[in-house]
């Protein structure tokens, strides 16, 4: 296992990393407008560091290159992060809830897919809100770009999640809305609860322990918006953000946290059985930790 410092010490160098603009996924959204954020650079790099932090932890984690492992992008939706990492050499398998509402825009099969459809990459339709159509311990890594927040039960979410990795795989979650965030109360004050669960350290520590991980990594990200802003020197006011992030007490309002956590040995770590009150518990503390 990674120590603390090595974790965060990966983490910090992939997020400063400069990256090359991906001019490939840019040709392929450029003409669709639910895309448009992938062609904005800031917007862009974010994802960009973020894969080059997957790749980076992971091979370090597992001791062996990103294309030998397993991995699960959960919820792919745009399959932006499937494409990236795809180009890197990584097995991807890709799925995503299949809804029966015709207006669920977030889904893959809710909404136009151009870069699944350009780059070939299949993906796996999700029947039920929780479980997933795979074996036990089937993947190394497991991926949530924005999605933990939008299932229906987070907790038993995160239990699917748990059964289906190895003992000791990876969870990584990014752009969890973080309770505290000034952007998420600024969308919610003007009516907009696209983000309507909001998340604290405390409880996204007891949803994972009660989910049988354990946390390796944990981090606030983002106080600039970076989706509908374009920066003319986007590296720059990305730098300046991961900075100010980092200064007390202003990390306390920045958009999301994030975190890798790794899966318990399966036979010492199934939850206990009062699931239910346990959800409930969480979902109380979901706005008010």
């Amino acid at each position: 296992m990674l120590r603390k410092t090595e974790c965060v010490e990966l983490r910090k160098k992939s997020f400063r990393k400069r990256i090359p603009y991906n001019e490939d996924l840019r040709n392929i959204v450029k003409d669709e407008p639910s895309h448009w954020f992938l062609t904005n650079p800031a917007s862009q790099n974010t994802y960009l560091y973020q894969v080059e932090f997957i790749q980076a932890f992971s091979e370090r984690y597992f001791g062996k290159p990103l294309s030998e492992l397993d991995i699960l992008d959960w919820g792919c939706g745009k399959g932006h992060v499937s494409f990236l990492l795809r180009q890197r050499g990584a097995t991807v398998t890709a799925c995503d809830y299949q809804s029966t509402e015709t207006d669920d825009t977030d889904s893959t099969f809710g909404q136009a897919t151009p870069i699944t459809k350009s780059a070939g990459i299949p993906v796996d339709p999700l029947e039920d809100a929780v479980k997933l159509p795979y074996p036990d311990a089937k993947f190394d890594v497991v991926l949530s770009v924005g999605v933990l927040e939008h299932v229906a039960n987070d907790l038993e979410s995160l239990k699917e999640i748990n059964r289906v990795l190895r003992s000791g795989g990876i969870l990584f979650c990014f752009n969890l809305p973080y309770f505290l965030s000034w952007t998420q109360r600024l969308a919610h004050l003007r009516g907009n609860f696209y983000h309507d669960r909001l998340y604290s350290k405390a409880l996204t520590k007891r949803l994972l322990s009660q989910a049988g991980y354990d946390l390796l990594d944990i981090w606030h990200r983002q106080l600039l918006p970076k989706n509908t802003v374009r920066y003319s020197l986007y590296r720059f006011f990305e730098s300046l953000d991961q900075f100010l992030v980092n200064c007390f007490p202003l990390g306390y309002f920045a958009t999301n946290i994030e975190f890798v956590a790794m899966a318990r040995n399966h036979s010492q770590s199934r939850p206990r059985e009062n699931a239910n009150a346990q959800d409930s518990s969480a979902r109380r503390l979901a706005v008010h930790p």
